[in-house]
């Protein structure tokens, strides 16, 4: 039995999965930094640690340490209420996030150098782009949840929703959050909302097909 679980295990954190993952992380965290800096809005978890920067008058420069900030607390209260929901892929969300989001932060300006419409259309396509990229590939490693994430899934343990209850709920009060905490509510906080679910859900299906050689049951 044990031995099995050994295995298993072994299996699920290849290095080929891990290092999908980490990549998955770094894109995603470039992402919501391009998104926060386009002043066009923030995707459902972006906007909360946009409110939380604003709430405090932290530079946008420093995102990355307020996500690091609120996925400490969201940990912290995982393991008292949902301490199964905590594993390596919550960690290695924690770890390098808010030095990745920091990095974004810099990296934005050095690319998009002027504050036009355009530029900032731009700049918004591609932190789409890479926000929908990232999640799928850290789904499709399937290495473990990040903090929102197994919150959300610890919600649905507790009231008996639904996964897709659960979520729009989620997704709902942290959107009400931060944009009530002065998180930018625009175009990109309206694309997300509709459309990462079945991105995400394409473009994982894909990659577990085509990377890993998987299929969904």
């Amino acid at each position: 039995m044990i031995a099995n679980k050994t295995d298993a295990l072994k299996s699920r954190l290849s290095i080929k999965k891990v290092t999908l993952a980490m990549l998955g992380i770094f894109l995603v965290c470039i992402g919501v930094a391009f998104n926060n800096n386009t002043g066009l809005g923030n995707d459902p978890v972006g906007i909360i640690y946009d409110g939380l920067r604003v709430a405090f008058s932290i530079p946008i420069v420093q995102l990355g340490f307020v996500s690091n900030f609120l996925n400490i607390g969201l940990i912290i209260i995982l393991m008292l209420i949902g301490r199964h929901y905590v594993n390596i892929g919550t960690l290695m969300y924690l770890i390098p996030y808010g030095l990745f989001i920091t990095i974004g932060s810099h990296l934005y300006p050095m690319i998009f150098t002027d504050t036009s419409l355009i530029t900032r259309c731009l700049g918004g396509a591609t932190g789409i782009s890479l926000y929908y990229i990232g999640i799928s590939m850290f789904v499709a490693a399937d290495i473990g949840v990040d903090p929102f994430n197994g919150f959300m899934l610890t919600i649905r343990d507790r009231t008996g929703w639904s996964v897709r209850r659960s979520k729009v709920t989620f997704d709902l009060a942290l959107l009400t959050t931060g944009f009530l905490l002065g998180g930018k509510f625009g175009a990109i906080t309206i694309i997300t909302a509709l459309t990462t679910g079945p991105t995400i859900q394409a473009l994982g299906g894909w990659i577990q097909k085509h990377v890993f050689n998987e299929r969904k049951g």
